[in-house]
């Protein structure tokens, strides 16, 4: 029990450094009139305009789904696979708790099949060689298997399912929905062309910062040129190389799924663990609510940061894909000698030293979400650069 508890302590120090990919700050959009035009070896489809495309998607009911769906993340941190293991997510400790499989989808890339038919009845399986993890919804029931313990985790009622799926990683249609529905004056959207996803007809819908400053090189989304499904998300940093998110299906099928598909059943001698919602990953608990948010407006993303921090709420300073939240502590910053011993060196790996008119602190990046933290115990974070950062800093005195 000793041991459990401190693992759990040691993760919830561990929250409170790291920034998730997921309030990247895509926060507002313009919508482009120019219609695609197919370059060569793409399909050859109808010119549509952005505004046309993004009333497709808006006008798309798909309920229905299964296929194979590939997500690779780059956040420009070092591995985490030492650091998951020092958080009692690795060997030793394997769970089917969907909250200990979340530190594997932050980084590298992971190959799933997905299954849905309608909003009562999903299911995920991870793939890794030749073992598997499935999370399955079902009606009331939550089921989660992972074959290489040979656990079992199951939650039922309600209030259980809609925690689970939070526990998801987006499907390229959340994501955009995401995108799309923060849309404003800050940004450009058109239509950049067409593409083959999955083997289906696709347009591509491009989205871009209009403001300087921003971590966000561009979003893109393409989108099945017969339904208005999204079937592929691209997510690119200014700052060039593999995208931070680019997540899509390699095969999809939009026919009803069996029946069979959202049974499950233990296998003999799994270990079963029976859930409670309150027991699960909730809103506030080790990650920020706009973890959950998944890719919404940068100053509702950060609500939940400053009682993450145990201080008050956050101000919101600028607008748009520049968004920059401030919260302060009330406390002077920890050094990174304080934190566990397991992510010292992964926190010093991507935090610099920064001096200015506010005095001094340490920015620790990622491709998209930076985060500046004052020795003094003021935080400001955003989807923007390490100097629009210190700006921000000097600016508040």
């Amino acid at each position: 029990m000793a041991a459990n508890e401190a693992r759990s302590e040691t993760r919830r120090k561990a929250s409170r450094y790291v920034v998730p990919v997921a309030v990247a700050g895509v926060a507002a959009a313009t919508i482009g009139l120019v219609p695609a035009l197919a370059a060569s070896g793409d399909p050859d489809l109808p010119a549509i305009t952005a505004q046309q495309l993004i009333e497709k998607i808006a006008a798309s009911d798909t309920q229905t789904l299964s296929g194979t769906f590939r997500i690779s993340t780059d956040l420009g941190l070092p591995a985490l696979g030492g650091l998951a293991s020092g958080l009692g997510g690795g060997s030793g400790s394997a769970s089917a708790d969907p909250s200990e499989k979340l530190t594997e989808l932050v980084s590298g890339t992971h190959t799933l099949r997905v299954a849905a038919d309608g909003p009562e009845r999903q299911r995920l399986t991870l793939l890794d060689g030749s073992d598997e993890y499935s999370l399955i919804h079902n009606g009331d029931d939550v089921w989660a298997y992972d074959s290489k313990s040979n656990e079992v985790f199951h939650e039922k009622g309600a209030a259980g399912a809609p925690e689970a799926d939070k526990q998801l990683p987006s499907t390229p249609r959340e994501l955009a929905d995401e995108v799309l529905k923060a849309a404003g004056d800050t940004t450009s959207i058109t239509v950049g062309g067409t593409a083959k996803v999955a083997g289906r007809d696709a347009y591509q819908l491009v989205i871009k910062p209009k403001q300087a400053g921003s971590t966000v090189e561009s979003v893109k989304i393409a989108v099945d040129a017969a339904n208005g499904t999204p079937l592929k998300f691209t997510l690119s940093s200014v700052e060039g190389g593999k995208p931070v998110v680019d997540a899509g299906f390699t095969k999809v099928d939009f026919a009803r799924p069996a029946a069979s598909d959202f049974t499950f059943k233990a296998p003999k001698g799994a270990k079963v663990t029976e859930g409670a919602a309150e027991k699960g990953l909730e809103s506030g608990d080790d990650l920020p609510e706009g973890f959950e948010d998944g890719l919404g407006g940068l100053g509702k993303g950060f609500g939940g940061l400053g009682d993450l921090a145990g201080g008050s709420g956050p101000n919101v300073i600028g607008e748009g894909w520049t968004t920059i939240a401030s919260f302060d502590t009330g406390a002077p910053a920890p050094g990174t000698d304080e934190a566990p011993k397991e992510i010292q060196g992964f926190l010093d790996s991507f935090g610099d030293k920064v001096t200015g008119k506010f005095g001094s602190g340490t920015v620790f990046k990622t491709k998209i979400v930076n985060a500046l933290l004052t020795d003094d115990g003021k935080v400001y974070v955003g989807a923007v650069t390490k100097d629009a950062l210190v700006d921000a800093a000097n600016a508040a005195g």
